[in-house]
C-alpha cells in the first residue's frame, strides 16, 4: 500500500500553532486531518488519551464515518503541519485506497482495544494473577501500611 501522505499531496496544507485545537470534541466538522509533521494530543473528557507524532496519522475519521460529533479533541503540542480533507466522505468515495488504509487502522485499534478489555475483565474476575500481583504491588507503594495484609 502506498504511503498515506502520497494520496494527500494535492490537498491543502494547514498549520496549527502549539496549543491550538485542531478538531474540537463535540463538534461535527465533516473533515479529516492527516499529520505531515508535529506532535498532537488526543483528549477525551479532559483526559489525554494518546500522544501522536507519526506522519500520516489521521484524525477525525470516526466522526466522519459514523456521522457524529468528534468524540475527542485533537490539539497541537508543537507547531503542526497537516493536510486537510474538508469534504471527507466525498474524498474517501473517490479514493478507495485511502478508505482501505483507514479501515486497516481502525481494525488495528479495535484489536488492541479488545485485547485490553479482555485483560481488564480477566483481572476483575481474578483470572489474571499476574495483573492482580501488579495491582497489589501498586497498592503497597501507595499505602505502605498495607504490606502483608490480604486484599479482599
Amino acid at each position: 500500500m502506498a504511503d498515506i501522505l502520497d494520496y494527500c499531496s494535492d490537498l491543502e496544507e494547514v498549520r496549527f500553532k502549539s496549543g491550538q485545537v485542531m478538531l474540537p470534541e463535540g463538534e461535527r466538522l465533516g473533515k479529516l486531518l492527516v499529520l505531515i509533521e508535529g506532535q498532537v494530543e488526543v483528549i477525551r473528557e479532559r483526559t489525554q488519551v494518546t500522544h501522536v507524532d507519526e506522519p500520516g496519522s489521521i484524525f477525525g475519521e470516526m466522526a466522519v464515518l459514523l456521522d457524529m460529533p468528534h468524540s475527542a479533541t485533537v490539539k497541537a503540542l508543537s507547531p503542526v503541519r497537516a493536510y486537510e480533507i474538508p469534504d471527507a466522505l466525498t474524498f474517501l468515495d473517490g479514493h478507495p485506497e485511502m478508505s482501505l488504509h483507514i479501515a486497516t487502522m481502525l481494525a488495528r485499534r479495535l484489536y488492541y482495544t479488545t485485547s485490553y478489555l479482555v485483560d481488564l475483565q480477566q483481572q476483575a474476575a481474578g483470572k489474571r494473577q499476574d495483573l492482580d500481583l501488579v495491582d497489589q504491588i501498586l497498592s503497597t507503594l501507595v499505602d505502605p501500611g498495607e504490606t502483608g495484609k490480604k486484599r479482599k
